[in-house]
């Protein structure tokens, strides 16, 4: 007998197996705490806590519970729990975050290189959107209370607030620790000296000096 039409069946069982092992632990263990003191974090997650140390209250979390830290320059709320906040979450592909956004207020351009992200708004009203990476071409659309959106991994995106009270929206990851870079923050909070980033953004170099000043970056 040929084997032939095997060949399809091994190719799509090593590729799935290959995909499970390296994206969670929690196939091969019941749970892996992090023990957050013995290392950063790796590929493969945080290294365990003992299971005889780990107890019920490692599971809960109130991180979510109330409005993060202020954000100014953008009238936003964060708070996250991600595994550096719920240990509990290390290896299982999995994390959350809040946004309390003031009227007027903005969640910027930013983008989760390790981890997809779903949007759903519990309050008020938003606008959401991303920028594709082959065409740059925006996806956005308003949000209301109830409604759901989702940003595919390593894209920038945003949201708005376009109502006239405080909008309040809870996001899920798909990974224990998705990562955040802010665009604002990686142009105007570095070191690179203004010419190099007057060249790279075509702005006057009055305006980079300026939001060098408000982003607190140097050169």
């Amino acid at each position: 007998m040929s084997s032939t039409p095997l060949l399809p069946v091994l190719l799509s069982t090593m590729i799935l197996l290959s995909a499970v092992s390296t994206t969670t632990t929690a196939l091969t263990q019941d749970f892996c705490v992090a023990n957050l003191p013995l290392g950063a974090d790796t590929p493969s997650g945080y290294q365990c806590r003992p299971a005889a140390t780990v107890t019920a209250a490692d599971f809960y979390s109130g991180a979510l519970a109330r409005p993060g830290i202020l954000i100014r320059p953008f009238n936003t709320s964060l708070a996250s729990a991600f595994v550096q906040q719920y240990p509990a979450v290390n290896g299982l592909g999995i994390s959350a975050s809040r946004v309390d956004i003031l009227p007027g207020g903005v969640v910027p351009l930013h983008t989760h290189p390790a981890g997809s992200e779903l949007l759903y708004v519990l309050d008020g009203a938003l606008v959401a959107g991303f920028i594709s990476s082959s065409d740059n071409k925006v996806y956005y659309k308003e949000v209301s209370k109830g409604g759901m959106f989702v940003f595919p991994q390593g894209l920038l995106h945003f949201q708005y607030n376009t109502g006239d009270t405080t909008a309040v929206a809870f996001a899920a990851y798909s990974s224990s620790n998705p990562g955040l870079q802010i665009l604002d923050y990686a142009l105007f909070a570095n070191n690179l000296p203004t010419s190099y980033v007057v060249k790279g953004t075509f702005l006057a170099e009055a305006e980079v000096r300026r939001l060098k000043s408000k982003f607190g970056g140097s050169g």
